[in-house]
């Protein structure tokens, strides 16, 4: 099958969509499928407004028609509610094209977290509503976020779960951090709705280490200048980061997954966090990490936690039942029309 993937989300970005998307592609041409993306490569960009550290990419519809056009797709996925994203959802709408969407980042919270003024979030959802009315499944990483936009009025949503990299992400030997323990870590972007004020209050004996970037960083360094700040880290520099902490906290309240959880505990590194969606889907508490209504408490019951059953409890969690469940849930998108009078087409396409 010939799956198009349209995604404003792409390297060289450093978040959860890029390395989903990354690893779904990879998987899905190893079960045989022709995988096309339309992504920002080669485009103009310019940064979100209120959210600088993503970059922002944009088409014609021409141009995305003719792309389109040339790829004659079987199955169409739009993956992110961005420029590119829109512009898709609008050709196929205009040429009558069944679709897919993928619901990743709750941007209603996000941007209500940086213009905190009446309305944002209410007006939030309702865009995001509108986006994914047409989608014929609306792809979301966990029940309690599913079971949220089924609240909040969406339609056609189906779970798609994520996976982890178990030739990076694993046991190594816990020296790569030569810090006093207990090494309490925070991996992700450095961003406001990160909630990482909360990580940086702790009060715990040992080390904070932060594993990041973003646009918080400055402040973040001023508020906590005893704690390590590494920086974005790649590949096993990453892998053997999670494995010597001792436990790795997941302030955020916001995030519709959390693949940095499934990372840690790939490692064997409980993870610490809050009763919230997300975590209650990743984290199995009192077994691969402890979930409580404080980070103090949730801390110190993921330090008493067996490292080797956190890792093996978290093996039901892989790349090819994500493949699998994002194959399962795509649709026929149709034929373009032979659209002779505006230029664009010459043909029907192929099936």
């Amino acid at each position: 099958m010939r799956i198009l993937i349209v995604t404003d989300a792409w390297s060289p970005q450093v978040n959860g969509v890029v390395r989903t998307l990354n690893a779904l592609i990879g998987e899905l041409r190893a079960k045989g499928h022709d995988v096309r993306t339309i992504d920002p490569g080669g485009r103009a960009s310019w940064p979100m407004p209120f959210y600088s550290e993503i970059t922002l990419t944009g088409t014609s519809v021409a141009q995305m028609t003719a792309e389109i056009a040339a790829i004659a797709p079987d199955a169409l996925h739009i993956a992110t509610e961005g420029p590119l994203g829109w512009t898709a959802r609008r050709v196929c709408l205009r040429e009558g094209l069944r679709f897919t969407t993928g619901f990743h980042t709750r941007f209603a919270e996000y941007a209500a977290a940086r213009l905190p003024i009446p309305g944002v979030l209410s007006l939030g959802w309702q865009v995001l509503r509108q986006f994914h009315r047409p989608s014929q499944a609306v792809m979301v990483p966990t029940k309690s976020i599913g079971a949220e936009l089924d609240r909040r009025g969406f339609e056609n949503v189906r779970i798609w779960t994520r996976g982890v990299d178990r030739s990076l992400f694993r046991p190594y030997a816990r020296d790569h951090l030569d810090l006093p323990r207990p090494i309490i870590l925070y991996a992700g972007r450095l961003a406001i709705e990160k909630s990482i004020d909360d990580f940086i209050a702790l009060k715990m004996p040992g080390t904070k280490v932060l594993a990041g970037d973003g646009p918080e960083r400055a402040r973040l360094q001023k508020l906590a200048p005893e704690a390590h700040f590494l920086g974005f880290l790649h590949g096993e520099d990453y892998a053997r980061t999670l494995a010597a902490a001792d436990v790795m906290v997941f302030p955020s309240l916001t995030d519709t997954f959390g693949l940095v959880m499934l990372e840690a505990m790939a490692c064997g590194t409980p993870v610490a966090a809050y009763n919230a969606p997300s975590p209650l889907d990743v984290v199995e508490d009192g077994v691969t990490g402890a979930i409580a209504n404080t980070l103090e408490e949730a801390v110190t019951r993921a330090l008493t936690l067996n490292r080797a059953m956190v890792c093996e409890a978290s093996m039901h969690f892989s790349w090819k039942t994500c493949a699998d469940l994002f194959e399962s849930w795509l649709v026929p998108c149709g034929r373009l029309p032979t659209r002779g009078h505006t230029g664009l087409f010459t043909r029907i396409l192929p099936r």
